[in-house]
């Protein structure tokens, strides 16, 4: 997997001051114990660096943790590691999901779900969760939406200038795929060290994914802005999903 290779040794650095985990594990911590679910086995897919994963599973016996990225996942056992946090890693594409093993809960969050290309894909990514699901269990997931992809992304660019990192961030959309284009300069003593990755991630409509939900067998029990307890909008740009089996 060619993204998020050289990029996993900074990730957290520039997205922890984006995303509040601690608020995202809390709504849905709050979520499992509002359907009464069983605290038992606990799935992270496309974990990343962990930063989710860690503040759910000090409350589940067992937990696993998936993701395409080995260097992602070097980063996440490390993180574990220094917290004493026993878990199973696997290095595995999220839509030819293979475990043996089930689960009462299921999230793939921060629009992991987005990098799924092709629609095909898309669908058996779904029907792997569902079906690595106990029954009664949850599944939480999360896209960018298809206008924050389209009209935010789109064909713009961005740049993000610290001391120690520099990155020019180029968007580029077609046929509802946005190609994302990273130029990072990062600090190694006296000099900069510079390198590329490309990212793309599909712009999915609310309509093609609930009626994928919906053709698998999942209920959908709550649809959130940003895993907030408020209505999704037009102009929401994360959509977050509960779905029960």
């Amino acid at each position: 997997m060619d993204c998020y290779k050289e990029f996993a040794c900074i990730y957290d650095e520039l997205i922890n001051s984006d995303i509040d985990y601690k608020t995202w594990a809390s709504n849905i911590l709050r979520i499992c114990k509002e359907y009464n679910l069983e605290m038992d086995s606990y799935l992270d897919l496309a974990c990343g660096t962990g930063n989710l994963t860690i503040e759910i599973a000090s409350q589940f016996n067992h937990v696993w943790a998936v993701d395409l990225s080995s260097d992602m996942l070097s980063q996440a056992e490390k993180k574990m590691r220094e917290a004493s946090i026993k878990l199973n890693f696997v290095c595995q594409n999220i839509c030819e999901l293979n475990l043996n093993n089930t689960f009462n809960l299921i999230t793939c969050c921060l629009d992991s779900s987005n990098y799924i290309l092709e629609e095909e894909n898309f669908e058996k990514y779904l029907m792997g969760a569902y079906n690595l699901l106990k029954e009664g269990g949850l599944f939480v997931f999360d896209v960018n939406s298809y206008y924050k992809l389209t009209n935010v992304l789109g064909n713009n660019t961005y740049n993000y200038d610290r001391d120690d990192v520099v990155y020019i961030w180029e968007n580029y959309i077609e046929n509802d795929v946005v190609e994302m284009n990273l130029t990072f300069f990062v600090k190694e003593g006296q000099v900069y060290k510079r390198f590329d990755e490309v990212h793309s991630e599909r712009a999915y409509t609310q309509e093609y994914i609930e009626n994928i939900i919906k053709k698998i067998g999942f209920k959908m029990i709550k649809k959130m802005d940003n895993y907030e307890d408020k209505v999704v909008s037009d102009h929401t740009e994360r959509i977050c999903y509960v779905l029960k089996k």
